[in-house]
């Protein structure tokens, strides 16, 4: 018999044996056999020194077809095998999802928008209509975004004033580590570096804090960030637009307070507090017994962090707040404690409405 029909015949009975296999184990070794250095088709062609110029012409060529044929018709196979697998496992681990009339009849409650959904959603509407674009960006960041942009170099103590989760990684190719964000501030630099002035934009999301949890505070919680940068823009600008919001949120004029506040971002920076709608300013563990809670930390955007953003300070200027989005569910729905909204309790979802 010659080589080349010693290749066929390989061929022809290794497709024989590959076809009543069930098990990828069981291809594995049958690729072995016939396709490993000691495996038939290497046997065969072990004689293929012996063999003429024109034979080896012939021969070489039909190996190789030979040999990416039986590659194909394994990994054919083991897909099979796989699939069939598969199929196997949710057939048997089928579960019946739908629920019956007398399974309906015995719910007492039904789930709903969690409540720092439906605020999220209706600050967007707002600020939507007021022409704003609505931003977003990573939960993981760098601290050139968190801190470095927004005038906090690593020497500033206001980085103390944010118990920040830093990751136990190398410094990033601009030089910085990575964390958690501790603020959506991080958004506006983004925001500025994309696009040029005039603009206005809002950017909601996830923030993180190290912070001991208590009636008031939680250590994974939502903001809102604002930002409007054009020429000559003052502070009335801003006042407008937070009394405004505040405003479309509580359908009623609420009453707040504006005072001084340090922030490094912004010059000048103020504290804007909503006298406390869960005790009516009498005081109770939310507002800390002063009546007054702390809201919306704003201000005019820093000359520093327009350049961080590719602006020309002299040229434009803006403003800029932060919005607690967690507390400010908390006067709108009168709920006493932050912890409730991370309860996961679907009975306390349920009290605001179907999805």
């Amino acid at each position: 018999m010659t080589m080349l029909e010693k290749l066929e015949s390989a061929y022809s009975t290794f497709c024989s044996e590959l076809e009543n296999l069930t098990t990828q184990a069981d291809v594995l070794n049958l690729k072995s056999n016939y396709l490993g250095k000691k495996g038939q088709v290497s046997e065969i062609l072990k004689s293929l020194k012996d063999a003429t110029p024109e034979q080896r012409k012939e021969i070489g060529p039909k190996a190789n077809e030979i040999k990416t044929k039986m590659t194909a018709d394994i990994a054919d196979k083991l897909a099979s095998i796989e699939l069939a697998e598969i199929n196997t496992k949710l057939a048997q681990n089928k579960i019946d999802i739908s629920l019956t009339d007398s399974v309906k009849e015995k719910a007492n409650f039904h789930g709903g928008f969690h409540p720092r959904t439906l605020i999220r959603q209706e600050i967007e509407d707002i600020f939507l209509s007021m022409g704003f674009e609505v931003l977003d960006g990573p939960h993981i960041d760098t601290e050139f975004y968190n801190f470095e942009a927004l005038n906090i170099p690593g020497d500033h103590p206001a980085r103390d004033m944010q118990d920040t989760f830093w990751f136990k990684d190398e410094k990033s190719e601009e030089g910085n580590k990575h964390l958690l964000r501790t603020h959506t501030s991080t958004i506006q630099i983004r925001g500025m570096l994309d696009r040029k002035p005039p603009f206005k934009f809002i950017a909601p999301g996830t923030v993180f804090r190290c912070e001991r949890t208590d009636a008031s505070h939680e250590m994974v919680f939502q903001q809102l960030e604002g930002m409007m940068v054009g020429k000559d823009i003052s502070v009335a600008n801003l006042i407008y637009f937070m009394k405004q919001t505040l405003k479309e949120i509580f359908k009623r004029d609420v009453e707040v307070r504006l005072r001084p506040g340090f922030f490094p971002f912004v010059e000048p920076g103020f504290e804007l507090d909503i006298k406390c709608q869960v005790c009516s300013g009498k005081g109770c563990s939310v507002c800390k017994k002063v009546g007054w809670v702390e809201l919306l930390p704003c201000g005019m955007v820093h000359p520093n962090v327009l350049r961080a953003g590719g602006i020309d300070p002299e040229e434009y200027n803006g403003f800029a707040f932060g919005l607690g989005l967690d507390r400010l569910v908390m006067m709108k729905y009168g709920i006493d404690d932050i912890r409730h909204l991370q309860s996961g309790d679907l009975r306390f979802n349920s009290q605001f409405g179907d999805y």
